[in-house]
């Protein structure tokens, strides 16, 4: 049985995962910023759950937590960096400080969190980081590019990562799931900011209204993500990327095709720039 090690874990899709490798038979370093909701979840409290305090801006927070699961189980096998949360707004209207909260948890806790897992991992020659993007890391849409933004800043992390670890026998995946049914679109996990500028109401309005009309109403089942979370964690040979959802794959589709067509289409252009 594996160990693992997830970020965010007392909601959402991280507490479904937590559930789901824990209903496995596998062991499990529960951090978040509240460890109530992982206690009040698991108030037994399982052998195999170990549950830390750990905010993912906070380095030293990580730093002790993998010491914590360290000295309770030996190993790390599986690190899912999960620790994230939303952002609507256009781009004009998102102010500075709203972008830098963000980034500092979706992208630089992904880093702490890494720079906190790895040396474990490396150590072992094995293990697999599963870092938890969206399919609005892939193809973005009005009123949530920064949030977008952070998504494709995951991807590119992540594409990075893969090439370095590979060698080392360490495994790395993206996960980006569409729509599905946690509390994401819910204000606990979405932070939105004032519709400040009228030129933006056509653009930008439609998926504003579209964010709350679907709250509840995902297509995606948040069992089923997490359990093909973990299925692919116990394959030989996992994907660089994993789309979860009817409508991750369409978009991603969509966006192919998209680039395809114009990549064609303006192929002469690019082409007459060589020497």
């Amino acid at each position: 049985m594996s160990v693992w090690f997830v970020t965010g874990a007392s909601r959402g899709l991280g507490a479904r995962i937590t559930r789901e490798a824990l209903d496995r038979g596998h062991s499990v370093i529960a951090t978040a910023r509240d460890v109530s909701a992982v206690l009040q979840a698991y108030p037994a409290q399982p052998d195999g759950l170990l549950t830390v305090r750990a905010d993912v801006t906070e380095p030293e927070q990580l730093t002790a937590a993998v010491e914590a699961g360290l000295a309770r189980f030996g190993r790390i096998d599986i690190v899912v960096n999960n620790a994230g949360y939303g952002l609507v707004g256009a781009v004009e209207e998102t102010s500075d400080k709203a972008v830098r909260a963000l980034f500092d948890v979706n992208v630089f806790g992904v880093l702490n969190a890494l720079r906190a897992t790895l040396p474990t991992l490396r150590a072992q020659r094995s293990g697999h980081v599963v870092n938890i993007g969206s399919v609005g890391g892939f193809a973005t849409a009005p009123a949530v590019g920064v949030y977008g933004a952070s998504k494709f800043a995951l991807e590119g992390i992540t594409e990075a990562l893969h090439g370095e670890l590979a060698p080392l026998g360490v495994r790395v995946t993206i996960v980006e799931p569409g729509g599905f049914r946690t509390d994401f679109l819910d204000a606990s996990s979405m932070r939105v900011e004032p519709a400040a500028i009228a030129d933006y109401a056509v653009g930008a309005g439609p998926v504003r209204e579209a964010l709350v009309h679907h709250n509840g109403r995902q297509p995606g089942d948040p069992a089923k993500v997490a359990g093909a979370i973990v299925d692919v964690t116990e394959t030989a040979e996992p994907p660089l990327r994993l789309q979860l959802g009817e409508d991750a794959v369409e978009r991603v589709e969509a966006k192919l095709e998209l680039v395809r067509r114009e990549l064609d289409a303006w192929r002469h252009v690019a082409l007459s720039t060589a020497v």
